[in-house]
């Protein structure tokens, strides 16, 4: 019996009769973190870490049923060692230690190498069996240090403010948008946010992200309100009536997305800021190294292409279905083209062609 399986309900571990972020109704469910693809409504009982647990519970509308642990503390389930380790994804974010005679396994769940100011900092845990993503596994992926992203991006508002416009700027509601509060220069402007961040963000405690002072944009405002001033709102409300009262405003969009053909275009961006919550392909390479696996299950993502250059590395690797999604959910919103015969987005430096060549050492 293996110690971790891949079902239709999602990652099974069979001795303890417990799912890694599944994707259908279970029992008994562990969650990584709070985002939609890895926290799913319907399951009996909930266990995540303290620190996501505010998220998940509002989202899903849980109460006594979920339960919580801190990271690294180790739970006991017929035998089965649990514990949740940080995945620098968003704040509360895990990778799940599943541990039994010597065994060890480990979930990822999502994550990112690069500290970003508000999540817990990645943890290599060392296993024999990694589970990874691979939203960005293909070499042309490899992301700016993010002082350099934020200094592009305070640079854009000082231009904008300049040239009398509003700067609005796009990024998930769970993550991205507190990690832009965080690391924004306040210096430069009035910094205001859409219904949808300051709700997420009202749920952890306050000042743990040490973020400045914003106004939540309401309807009696007007135009002359955010002159010179700085909106942070998520993807959905990009091409909506709510962006209208910022005329004349500039848009910027935040996703690791941006580096794609259209991505920009196909919304009306005025720039892409290529920010992302997941590792690139630096990221990717440099934590299954740092686990020590032999084995490597890679899901959603380029998962076929970074599996063949796993195995070529001598790792026993292979992709896996599974229902996860990455940054998937960004493509719907940001408009991001896509290759018309294999279904997946073609970033602005990769040749077209077969996939499996833009992949190549």
């Amino acid at each position: 019996m293996a110690l971790l399986e891949f079902t239709a309900e999602g990652i099974y571990c069979p001795q303890a009769d417990v799912h890694l972020d599944p994707w259908k109704p279970v029992k008994k469910a562990m969650i990584t973190h709070g985002h939609s693809d890895h926290a799913r409504w319907g399951h009996q009982r909930y266990l995540c870490t303290t620190a996501a647990a505010p998220v998940i519970r509002y989202r899903l509308n849980l109460g006594d049923n979920l339960e919580t642990v801190d990271f690294g503390e180790k739970v006991n389930i017929n035998g089965v060692e649990f514990s949740f380790h940080p995945a620098g994804h968003i704040p509360g974010s895990a990778q799940i230690r599943v541990a039994r005679e010597g065994e060890i396994w480990v979930f990822s769940g999502d994550y990112k190498l690069e500290p970003d100011g508000i999540s817990e900092p990645f943890e290599p845990v060392r296993c024999h069996t990694f589970i990874t993503e691979s939203t960005f596994g293909l070499p042309v992926y490899n992301w700016k240090p993010q002082r350099e992203v934020f200094d592009d991006i305070n640079e854009w508002w000082r231009r904008n403010q300049a040239a009398g416009k509003v700067s609005v700027i796009a990024g998930y509601a769970l993550g991205k948008s507190q990690r832009i509060l965080r690391n924004i220069d306040p210096g430069i402007g009035k910094i205001f946010v859409h219904g949808a961040i300051r709700s997420v963000t009202a749920l952890f405690s306050s000042g743990v992200f040490g973020l400045p002072e914003t106004t939540y944009v309401t309807p009696e405002m007007k135009k002359k309100d955010f002159e010179g001033g700085l909106v942070v709102c998520p993807p959905s409300a990009l091409g909506t009536p709510w962006l209208r009262r910022f005329d004349p405003y500039s848009l910027g969009i935040t996703s690791g997305w941006m580096g794609l053909r259209g991505a920009r275009r196909r919304r009306g961006a005025d720039r892409g800021f290529v920010l992302s919550d997941h590792a690139d392909w630096r990221g990717l390479n440099q934590a299954v190294r740092e686990t020590g696996a032999s084995r490597v299950y890679v899901t959603h993502g380029y998962a076929g292409i970074f599996a063949r250059w796993l195995n070529t590395l001598g790792m026993d690797a292979q992709e896996v279905k599974t229902q996860y999604e990455g940054e998937l959910g960004e493509i719907a919103e940001s408009g991001i083209e896509e290759d018309s015969t294999s279904g997946t987005a073609v970033p602005e430096s990769a040749p077209p062609g077969d996939e499996s060549k833009k992949a190549g050492s």
